[in-house]
């Protein structure tokens, strides 16, 4: 069995803005799995029947929702792939099976789609199994994963590693009215393609006009500070009011990795502010924070390469 590549795809409507986003991998010709944020799979579902029924029925296509049907375990850090060896019939080394690809295979005796893939910036494994072989699976994993100090992790420490590393959360660091330029994630599309949903207005005067609010990174002056979620932004405290914010924190977390607290915000014109100083007023008086990159550790991702 050998492996083929994934693709980060972002889900836009006509629009031009982020919908969700997710991993698509290509089973073979004509055959494809799409993952999306653990909320958005039925809305993903509906945009894509909406378009293939309205816009181009004439293709050969079928959609078939499998989300009850599979169950996942994730495996990320250093050690996960000394974890996963004993339960695979196939080669997962680096050269293998690099980041972001996708093979069918058996994995502790169970029909596995296995994805190199990560959320936290680590070296990551998605193993997807048939939905009543997941807790088993999970518990294979887990007891020879002892060998390794391996521990579970839940979602709050997933939301730590993913900021960590600018991985952006689809209704956290979005709001709706955010491009894939405003979040940074210009490389994620496919310029050559002649055409796909919100192509078009993608070019509108609006949605590439200066000013526009832009996904960056805050460090607060004191490090020990968490910023608050959804507090507002501006760039001077003494201005005629009301006083226009800039944009507000979306992302707001300690990390351990960085020995220091870090955050992600939509502020205007924001990759044009890197090293400014800006303020957030908040009820016991006004915080202090510098634009930085979205990106506080591992920036050219070598820990994924692993």
């Amino acid at each position: 069995m050998t492996s083929v590549r994934c693709r980060y795809g972002l889900i836009l409507g006509e629009d031009g803005y982020i919908r969700d986003d997710g991993v698509i991998g290509r089973l073979s010709d004509d055959r494809f799995h799409v993952t999306t944020t653990t909320g958005g799979a039925p809305s993903v579902l509906n945009m894509m029947e909406d378009y293939l029924q309205t816009e181009w029925p004439g293709l050969k296509v079928w959609l078939t929702f499998v989300t009850e049907q599979w169950g996942v375990v994730a495996l990320t850090g250093p050690k996960r792939r000394k974890v996963l060896e004993p339960f695979v019939d196939v080669d997962i080394s680096a050269d293998a099976f690099p980041h972001m690809a996708v093979m069918e295979c058996t994995v502790a005796g169970f029909p596995a789609r296995l994805f190199r893939v990560s959320f936290t910036g680590e070296l990551g494994f998605e193993v997807n199994v048939p939905a009543q072989h997941g807790r088993a699976l999970w518990e294979a994993l887990y007891e020879e994963g002892q060998k390794y100090d391996v521990c579970p992790y839940g979602t709050e420490t997933m939301h730590v590693l993913r900021a960590e590393k600018g991985f952006i959360i689809v209704g956290q660091d979005t709001d709706g009215t955010v491009t894939p330029d405003d979040a940074g994630l210009s490389w994620a599309i496919g310029k050559m393609k002649p055409d796909f949903v919100g192509k078009r207005s993608l070019t509108r005067p609006d949605l590439v006009a200066e000013g526009r609010k832009q996904l960056v990174g805050l460090l607060a002056e004191d490090p020990k500070t968490v910023l608050m979620e959804g507090a507002q932004i501006v760039d001077a405290l003494y201005l005629p009011r009301p006083i226009k914010a800039l944009g507000h924190v979306t992302s707001s977390y300690w990390s351990d990795a960085a020995g220091r607290s870090i955050a992600m915000a939509l502020i205007a014109d924001g990759r044009n502010r890197m090293g400014e100083t800006l303020h957030i007023p908040m009820p016991g008086g006004s915080l202090k924070a510098t634009v930085t990159a979205p990106i506080f550790y591992d920036p050219d991702g070598e820990r994924l390469k692993m």
